[in-house]
């Protein structure tokens, strides 16, 4: 695959912007699906971008947002300017290279560059587009080696539903994902606001009956009340 060659000195993978995370996103997952229309235009990679689908969260990026993008990702190593057919400038990844990954971990890093966190088997289904994982064991073990480069990390405890993100997130931006997915798990452990937690069900049921008593015993004391004031009334 040519778009797995590089002839320029490795580069360490580094947190990048919004914008450069999707970008490269683009270049990888095209280079993948579409490789007829690989390397991209500009324009293309605008329109890659900004479409609706394998997309979150949604973008409105233009060609002066792509630009600075693409400047981030060829400053850091993980994308290249090339000439295209006539006059057109083109532009490809070096994601191969700049994350040291196969087909497999490029598929993996691209869905969670172009969608963001996610559990394994969302991956898979995802990913798969892009690379075959015929066993949830091997999405599995293509994540476990992501983390061993310090690529990929886990944002929720193991077991059914976990959630993983990529590490290149910069620091901000990392900070309010964390304070995300705190309140989600507050949100999913927090009881419904139609229910009563059964340890406050007696406590609750003894304010009600309470409160029906004085209410029967205003209603006795009003009528003896008015009988007072008014002796003949029942005449």
């Amino acid at each position: 695959m040519s778009d797995e060659s590089s002839e320029e000195p490795k580069a360490s993978p580094v947190p990048l912007s919004a914008s450069a995370r999707r970008v490269l996103g683009v270049l990888v997952e095209k280079a993948k699906t579409t490789p007829d229309n690989y390397p991209l235009t500009l324009s293309g990679i605008v329109t890659g971008s900004n479409q609706k689908s394998n997309r979150d969260p949604k973008m409105d990026l233009d060609e002066e947002d792509a630009l600075l993008a693409l400047d981030e990702l060829r400053r850091v190593g993980a994308a290249r300017e090339v000439q295209g057919s006539g006059r057109a400038i083109k532009y490809r990844h070096a994601a191969y290279d700049w994350l040291d990954v196969d087909g497999a971990g490029s598929a993996v890093m691209t869905e969670l560059l172009l969608r963001g966190p996610q559990t394994l088997g969302e991956l898979r289904t995802r990913a798969s587009r892009m690379h075959p994982f015929p066993e949830l064991s091997t999405m599995k073990t293509v994540v476990s080696g992501l983390a061993e480069k310090g690529l990929v990390e886990s944002l929720t405890p193991p077991g059914r539903g976990q959630i993983f993100s990529h590490t290149l997130y910069p620091p901000q931006e990392r900070q309010y994902l964390n304070a995300k997915l705190e309140k989600q798990s507050v949100v999913k452990s927090s009881p419904s606001k139609t229910e009563v937690p059964d340890s406050n069900r007696t406590a609750v049921d003894q304010l009600l009956d309470r409160l029906e008593s004085v209410n029967n015993r205003i209603d006795t004391l009003e009528k003896r009340l008015a009988e007072l004031e008014n002796p003949n009334s029942s005449d």
